[in-house]
């Protein structure tokens, strides 16, 4: 005689097919907590430039834009005709100031020396203004 479960009067058990997610989700929000929590070592806005050997001699005459760091803007024509580097307050007298000095020497190439921990920004607006105000010459300065 066969005995089936019904007459030993046990019941089968149903095995669970569900994955217990809990654990993952713990360990989740743990590495969650530690990418917020641990900052990067750098902004990522702030870029310092390599230096460069010299590929070709600067232009005889032309206009330099210095931008140091703190955002201390100066503007100034260097070469055969020196005027001397004025310090101007902000970006928009930086700009007034080189429409000028552009207006009375359209020849005169424009040369941006930005500082190494000046933001890459900063420059690369400066040569954005430049274009839009006509001047097809602007360049970087390097050491």
């Amino acid at each position: 005689m066969a005995f089936s479960s019904s007459m030993r009067g046990g019941r089968r058990r149903k095995f669970k097919s569900e994955i217990n997610v809990v654990p993952y989700i713990d360990v989740m929000l743990v590495l969650l907590i530690i990418f917020m929590a641990v900052p990067a070592n750098e902004a990522p806005s702030v870029v310092n430039l390599p230096r460069a050997e010299k590929s070709a001699l600067p232009p005889d005459t032309y206009i330099q834009i210095s931008i140091e760091p703190g955002n201390k803007l100066s503007i100034g024509v260097h070469g055969k005709v020196k005027v001397a580097q004025d310090e101007v307050a902000d970006r928009s007298a930086l700009l007034q100031r080189l429409q000028a000095l552009h207006d009375e020497n359209p020849e005169f190439p424009v040369l941006i020396a930005g500082d190494r921990d000046s933001k890459y920004d900063d420059v690369i607006q400066l040569i954005s203004e430049a274009k839009k105000m006509g001047i097809n010459r602007v360049g970087l300065a390097t050491q």
